[in-house]
């Protein structure tokens, strides 16, 4: 597709001059903030996603942006947490805007509608997901930030853009959960009268939009669960998480309850960075005592009535360390053992070691710890000095002054390298998070195992926790039928249902047997020379590859209405 931008290559002017010798920053035009090349880049991913014409997408997603970009100019999006740098806010909002849209390619919206409803609300839903993934913190420029004129008058976001240059600082003691409730003051500044009209004629889909918009997520249903998983992303991205771990908890899996009740003590019970404590936060990680701290988590899931914990603490490390949601030592075990000191205390512990956007998704983190931690490595200790953190108080001028990302050395190489590949439809590691995450449904192995499989996979469809047609998903639509990968789908069911086969418990024999189990049943075709597996070739924007797996002979064993075939996949016919 031709690049939205195509026409303005050309480097844009500098923007105005003003006295930043005076902490004050210029007043840009949107035009000016979004013709950054990581920017343009992302604006057309998100017209590519889009699938609409140009006047179109302008109307719907352009001037949208365009007003946002105006609005939030060269602010934040947090203090010291993700995008902690002059125009995070706008890089933060358009992250989201294309991994939202991303996600909802594998989601057929509204849920249960009827697939012409479905067809006619396409647009409405990608714009009304869009607009929940751009406003989620729009918030934070009304209640954390304090931004003055140039004339010295304070400036709120509800008196319309900034008219002249302005200088800021963060609140201090804020309330960090109050933002969410402060979009409704800014979202009508983006979003238009038609727009709203528009949108306000689908029940469902405003529903949803406005809980978003007042942050309560836990009621805006698939909505919800899509900005959320694209702030994980965006947020892990840029403070050096793992984004693809971060997406591979399904909302009623242990591996989500697990974060959950971690998020949920260390928020609200642990103590931190004292004597006495059950973690220390440094600047690039989490430390909690391992025994303290476990204890503390299945005690929590089970007061919550959650089913399937397990029965010791080791058990707990390996669910952690399986899953990607504790770091492994050099040596692949998931406890580690270190000094804490500060001033003349110190103490030795046994620790689990966690990524800190794991825990303070949205939220700005508490200040890292002032002491040292020092790593025992083959009985020694490396030590590690944990800086210290960033003042509170954070005016125009001292962000400047702060080490901040190179944004030259951003449009000229990698700033947004990872994150884009992760939205490509071959080799993206957002769509592999989704499809190679741990899966959980309904269905349990019965007399029947090949058909309990086959239950399995149009029920993990129907609930989206398998994904078709996408990156390193394991199911496809193609030749006017279901191709199933294999080994990969086969394995995932026999991870999800360890002793299926009630014989071996070595997972190779125990994937081997489902597909023994499934190839009983004979609703696979076969090929032209009586062999069972077929082979796809891939042929994506970045390379090629090719696809092992079966063919059903009946796609209407999972589709009541066959989805269109993957355009990346071609069979091969023998």
């Amino acid at each position: 597709m031709l690049s939205l931008f195509r026409h303005k290559r050309q480097k844009p002017p500098p923007p105005p001059t003003v006295n930043v010798a005076d902490g004050y920053l210029p007043i840009e035009s949107s035009q000016s903030l979004l013709a950054a090349e990581h920017r343009r880049q992302l604006l057309d991913r998100i017209w590519q996603y889009t699938a609409l014409s140009h006047p179109q997408f302008s109307q719907l997603y352009l001037n949208p942006i365009h007003r946002y970009a105006e609005l939030v100019q060269q602010l934040p999006a947090s203090e010291t947490h993700h995008h902690a740098y002059l125009g995070g806010m706008l890089d933060h909002g358009l992250e989201l805007v294309a991994c939202s849209l991303k996600l909802r390619q594998s989601y057929l919206l509204p849920t249960g509608a009827a697939p012409e409803d479905q067809a006619a609300q396409t647009d409405a839903w990608s714009a009304g997901i869009a607009y929940g993934a751009l406003l989620h913190d729009i918030g934070k420029i009304a209640v954390d930030l304090l931004v003055e004129r140039q004339d010295g008058r304070l400036w709120h976001p509800w008196q319309g853009p900034l008219d002249q240059p302005y200088r800021f600082r963060y609140v201090k003691g804020r309330d960090y959960h109050l933002h969410g409730a402060a979009a409704g003051l800014l979202y009508t500044q983006t979003l238009d009268r038609p727009i709203l009209d528009w949108l306000s004629g689908f029940p469902s889909l405003w529903a949803s939009l406005l809980y978003v918009l007042a942050g309560q997520y836990e009621r805006a249903g698939v909505l919800g669960e899509l900005v959320m998983q694209a702030d994980r992303v965006s947020t892990a991205q840029n403070i050096g998480g793992n984004p693809s771990k971060a997406l591979q908890a399904p909302i009623h899996s242990l591996q989500h309850h697990l974060i959950s009740g971690l998020r949920h003590l260390i928020q609200h019970e642990l103590k931190l960075n004292q004597p006495g404590a059950a973690g220390w936060l440094t600047q690039d990680a989490l430390w909690l005592v391992s025994k303290t701290v476990t204890d503390k988590l299945r005690a929590y899931l089970l007061s919550q009535s959650i089913e399937g914990i397990p029965s010791s603490n080791l058990a707990v490390f390996d669910e952690l360390q399986s899953h990607g949601l504790v770091e492994s030592t050099p040596e692949g075990k998931a406890i580690w053992t270190a000094l804490v000191a500060q001033g003349n205390w110190q103490q030795s512990f046994t620790f689990l070691r966690l990524q800190p956007a794991l825990i303070w998704g949205n939220e700005d983190r508490p200040e890292a710890f002032s002491g040292t931690v020092s790593i025992a490595t083959h009985d020694h200790l490396t030590d590690t000095q944990i800086p210290t953190p960033a003042p509170e108080t954070v005016s125009a001028g001292s962000a400047q002054s702060q080490p901040q990302p190179d944004l030259m050395a951003l449009e000229d190489a990698d700033y947004l390298g990872t994150l884009l590949d992760m939205f490509e439809l071959v080799g993206s590691e957002t769509s592999n998070a989704l499809a190679e995450g741990t899966l959980e449904t309904s269905t349990a192995p019965s007399d029947n195992p090949g058909q309990a499989f086959l239950t399995w996979v149009k029920e993990g469809i129907l609930s989206h926790k398998l994904i078709i047609n996408d990156s390193k998903a394991k199911i496809h639509t193609v030749g006017g039928s279901v191709f199933l990968v294999t080994p990969g789908l086969f394995q995932r069911y026999a991870q999800e249902f360890p002793g299926t086969s009630q014989g071996s418990d070595q997972e190779n024999e125990e994937w081997r047997w489902v597909q023994k189990q499934f190839e009983k049943l004979k609703v696979h075709r076969k090929r032209g020379d009586g062999l069972n597996i077929w082979t796809c070739q891939v042929e994506g924007p970045r390379k090629k590859a090719k696809l092992k797996g079966y063919l059903l002979e009946d796609p209407g064993l999972i589709f009541e209405s066959l989805p269109p075939g993957n355009p990346y996949l071609m069979l091969e016919v023998r």
